[in-house]
């Protein structure tokens, strides 16, 4: 069941697991999707429009209060980091946090506005687990990925292709199912669509090409709403969703194309509903296959909120958690590319899997943190080379200080509270690992403090988080 709940999340405590051993799948599956009763999805809100400069005034700011407008910016996207990951470790539902964490990656923007990426979030967060037509929809909308992929310049004039162009390769059917033809057409059908200075979505009729358009084998006078429509139609795009969910939730390495055309016929059937295309995943009996249990590489995010999840940890500086991210390689909010991150062995090499093993240590025993960030890279196009230097400046200031937090060790040994002396160490193991086999109990008991229950757990567990099976979920 922790298979499930990794999957499905970040990881669950034993005694949870030890309850879902005495319920039917089903019924697990249905509370993992549906979440607490009456949960609502509450917004992730750092700042308000009121709190920042009037943005139609922009170009009459003068350089100081310019500076600070992009300070507060910078600063705000970190709180909204900071935040976003709080909410993931202490959520009652986390399989919203884990579909949003995909949809992030999915839907890879930059954008330096604090205000637009806290909207953008919104959108995720909201239909994460909805109807993937209306998150398209919606997310295509947004001022963030507007401005990102340039259809502010989008005009009859001069139709710029970049969104369209993603729209399709990255959002929806991939290559190879769709013609530079098909994006000439579909760029022009996006004309048109903006924001105004508070950031809502405006379609500017008098820039919008009202001409017929002719796009993947229709013909008609389309705007950007029909091009969604028809590139939802077309099954495609079930197909490549699915097979991008398939590798994030169950296998990256060798994906199963049979089993993927299966899921993406219910999900295209289905109107393509989000939670019954991740229900038909986890009810399926292949999806607990030994082949694929402990096979998947945990992505630098899950395996920091999987470690706060099973031990409270409350940092004197929360804003550390950023410099975590910067080392594993994941920043929230800062994607490589408009790809997204990689992932699967790309987490992987041999100073992120030292510094990996070191972290739970570092973290419980108020170590140094003795390892460079990597640099966050500024995106091409972007024009934020200052600011994202400056995010990396930040960063590079916590080496060499003591990472100091408040660690709950109490929630965390209650929970093993009914377990024998003897059976500690393989409970321990078991729950934290996918493949607890390959650890040995001797080393582990070897290694252990003995002088007192209490620290026979904490050492235990130490010890088990800082091994390489630990990265594998």
């Amino acid at each position: 069941m922790q298979h499930l709940a990794w999957r499905a999340g970040f990881g669950e405590r034993y005694p949870v697991i030890a309850d879902w051993t005495h319920k039917r799948r089903k019924q697990i599956v249905s509370k993992i999707l549906i979440g607490p009763a009456k949960d609502e999805t509450t917004p992730i809100k750092i700042i308000d429009q009121s709190d920042l400069p009037d943005y139609r005034k922009k170009k009459d700011l003068d350089a100081e209060t310019r500076k600070m407008v992009q300070q507060m910016n910078t600063q705000g996207i970190k709180d909204l980091n900071v935040s976003w990951v709080d909410e993931m470790v202490r959520s009652a539902h986390p399989l919203r946090e884990k579909m949003a964490l995909f949809w992030h990656g999915h839907f890879a923007c930059r954008t330096q506005n604090v205000l637009f990426n806290q909207q953008l979030l919104d959108v995720i967060r909201i239909n994460a687990l909805g109807n993937f037509g209306d998150l398209l929809t919606a997310v295509s909308k947004t001022p963030a990925m507007l401005q990102f992929l340039n259809n502010q310049q989008n005009k009859k004039a001069h139709p710029n292709e970049n969104f369209a162009r993603e729209v399709m390769e990255l959002f929806t059917m991939g290559r190879g199912n769709y013609t530079e033809k098909d994006i000439k057409e579909a760029a022009r059908a996006f004309t048109g669509w903006a924001f105004d200075e508070d950031g809502n979505f405006v379609f500017k009729e008098k820039t919008h090409d009202e001409g017929v358009k002719n796009l993947l084998g229709k013909q008609g006078n389309f705007n950007g709403d029909d091009v969604l429509k028809i590139l939802l139609e077309k099954k495609a795009t079930a197909q490549f969703i699915t097979a991008k969910v398939y590798k994030f939730f169950v296998d990256e390495e060798t994906p199963d194309t049979e089993k993927i055309n299966t899921l993406a016929d219910k999900f295209y059937n289905s109107g393509y509903d989000i939670k019954e295309l991740m229900r038909n995943i986890f009810m399926a009996d292949w999806f607990y296959d030994s082949q694929l249990i402990g096979t998947h590489i945990k992505s630098p995010i899950e395996l920091l909120v999987g470690f706060r999840r099973t031990i409270p940890v409350d940092f004197e500086r929360e804003e550390v958690m950023i410099s975590f991210q910067q080392v594993l390689g994941q920043t929230l909010f800062y994607p490589p590319n408009v790809a997204g991150w990689p992932g699967g062995r790309n987490w992987i090499d041999s100073s992120s899997l030292m510094y990996r093993m070191q972290l739970p240590s570092m973290i419980l025993y108020e170590k140094d943190f003795n390892i460079q960030p990597k640099e966050i890279t500024p995106e091409m196009g972007m024009g934020s080379y200052k600011v994202t230097q400056q995010v990396n400046e930040a960063a590079k200031k916590q080496y060499a200080k003591k990472i100091k937090g408040v660690i709950h060790w109490d929630d965390y040994l209650q929970d093993y509270k009914d377990v024998t002396r003897d059976e500690l160490a393989a409970t321990i193991a078991n729950t934290l690992l996918q493949n607890s086999k390959n650890v040995s109990r001797q080393i582990l008991e070897n290694y252990a403090d003995i002088t007192s229950r209490e620290q026979f757990i904490k050492t235990v567990t130490i010890a088990v988080m800082s091994t390489p099976e630990y990265q594998l979920c």
